[in-house]
């Protein structure tokens, strides 16, 4: 229960990775936080790309960074619709500044790219998507999980377990 008291939000939109949202989700409450899903305002439910449905507590416009001590991004198809919510960026880019620690996965790196934070910074994410956080500015590697100060990257739902074990141990 090492995270009793801390306040965690999971982004969301239509067609994200089921693992990548829920696996975070359930670890998280398993370590005794507190999880909000936060989407782009689109729609109040949103169903993941293997059609598991989730309901959003509240859409990115109506919260703020100092709600939460850390941010989880999964991917799927969902963050190509995350990208393009100025909501969500402003979001991201201000749990940055303060320096609160951020966790993408898989295709998430869109949405660090779009917000633009990941000049000078290492990451990894799944490959296909390699040459647009380059193209951002950040330094790329092929590894399970990558630590660059605030910000946590990992590649695949396979990658899970390190990844949440890697950001749990962010709050110890």
């Amino acid at each position: 229960m090492q995270l009793i008291g801390k306040k965690f939000a999971i982004l969301v939109e239509h067609h994200y990775q089921d693992l990548e949202v829920w696996y975070p989700a359930l670890r998280l409450r398993e370590a005794g936080a507190k999880v909000q899903f936060i989407g782009t305002g689109s729609a109040p439910d949103y169903v993941g790309k293997y059609g598991y449905p989730l309901k959003v507590d509240k859409s990115a416009d109506k919260v703020r960074a100092a709600n939460f001590d850390g941010l989880v991004i999964p991917g799927g198809w969902a963050p190509d619709k995350l990208r393009m919510s100025e909501s969500v960026l402003d979001l991201v880019r201000e749990m940055n500044r303060q320096k609160k620690p951020i966790a993408c996965i898989c295709h998430a790196g869109w949405v660090l790219a779009s917000a633009g934070i990941l000049r000078g910074r290492r990451v990894t994410s799944f490959r296909a998507i390699r040459d647009d956080l380059v193209n951002a500015g950040a330094k790329w590697v092929d590894q399970e999980v990558v630590v660059d100060k605030n910000l946590l990257t990992s590649r695949m739902p396979e990658d899970l377990p390190v990844f949440m074990q890697e950001f749990i141990a962010l709050f110890q």
